[in-house]
């Protein structure tokens, strides 16, 4: 394989990676001036600058990484002040991809749970900034995501055919339940499939067909829980449900799944189960998993027995699908 090119170029595996996130300097100065040292039970907050992500993806050779604001998002500032916040954010993200044209995307941050205020910065990130897509966390403020209060967001999404990324924070009840351990082991993974279930079962994802799930963490506990969570529409007390058991796993098969710390055979084989491997996307959690970890998770990918072209579909083609501009952009 040829070696990945410099900072400015293209490398030569071309993946393109769903999951990476930025701390541009305000985001790290505005969590200090709230007291937040560390995040989610203890995590601390990683080191980042646009050259660091770059010099990363050349060593592992990752083309484009379609970067987003991660847990905590906004949600640690009073409601009120989320969106100036969020659109100092989302300027810095179209500012850093307008920099460096095809090495990055980018997923707006919303100021949620302010429907009224997410639906205006969506309007601005999708037709002033040209976003490629927006990423929620799994709850805000310990609300799910199928809540019907946030139907309107889903509706826009629909009505744009978006890409949504979702991404897990700390559920409201952490302290009572996070065994002391930092969010990420366990919280966020539940959190996910908690959000999941939230979904399907309001029927917000039946619903809203036309928007592109994407769903770090190769799903969460979803491939364990998948049988069990669909086996529940079959209870009539349960209102509003999914139709039947055949319509959750319809309906989490056609959405995308991130292998960020899931390419161990025993997770990356349970969601190979789940959902097509065209549905399955690269992705790194870079910089809050350090570099040895996102290597040693392609590592892991290579054990899966896949083909080179479920290979390439994995690293790269499947995402183009989604962002069809990184596809032309090759082609130039």
């Amino acid at each position: 394989m040829a070696e990945a090119k410099s900072m400015s170029g293209r490398c030569a595996c071309g993946r393109i990676d769903v999951h990476q996130h930025f701390l541009p300097d305000f985001y790290a100065e505005a969590l200090a001036k709230a007291g937040l040292t560390t995040v989610d039970g203890g995590m601390p907050l990683p080191a980042w600058s646009a050259d660091a992500a770059l010099q990363m993806m050349d060593r592992q050779q990752i083309e484009t990484a379609m970067i987003s604001l991660s847990s905590p998002s906004t949600h640690f500032l009073p409601p009120a002040e989320r969106a100036s916040l969020a659109r100092q954010v989302n300027l810095a993200g179209a500012a850093l991809v307008a920099a460096h044209p095809g090495r990055f995307g980018f997923f707006a941050t919303l100021p949620m749970p302010d429907v009224e205020a997410s639906l205006a910065e969506m309007r601005h990130a999708f037709d002033v900034l040209g976003v490629d897509g927006v990423i929620l966390e799994t709850n805000v403020d310990g609300i799910y995501l199928g809540a019907p209060a946030f139907a309107p967001i889903f509706a826009e999404l629909n009505r744009r055919k978006a890409t949504l990324f979702l991404h897990p924070t700390s559920p409201a009840c952490f302290e009572a339940v996070g065994l002391g351990r930092p969010a990420p082991m366990l919280e966020f993974p539940l959190d996910t499939t908690r959000t999941l279930v939230d979904l399907l079962y309001s029927r917000m994802l039946q619903t809203h067909p036309d928007i592109r799930v994407i769903v770090p963490h190769g799903g969460g506990a979803l491939p364990a829980l998948a049988a069990r969570i669909a086996a529940f529409a079959n209870l009539p007390f349960i209102d509003p449900r999914p139709a039947s058991e055949a319509e959750v796993f319809e309906t989490l098969a056609r959405l995308y799944y991130d292998v960020a710390l899931s390419g161990h055979p025993m997770a990356f084989g349970g969601l190979r189960r789940l959902a097509p491997i065209s549905q399955v996307l690269f992705g790194s959690d870079w910089p809050f998993t350090p570099e040895i970890g996102v290597a040693r998770n392609i590592h892991q990918l290579s054990q899966n027995g896949l083909t080179d072209a479920e290979m390439q579909a994995l690293a790269r083609e499947n995402a183009e699908k989604l962002f069809p501009r990184l596809a032309a952009l090759r082609k130039e």
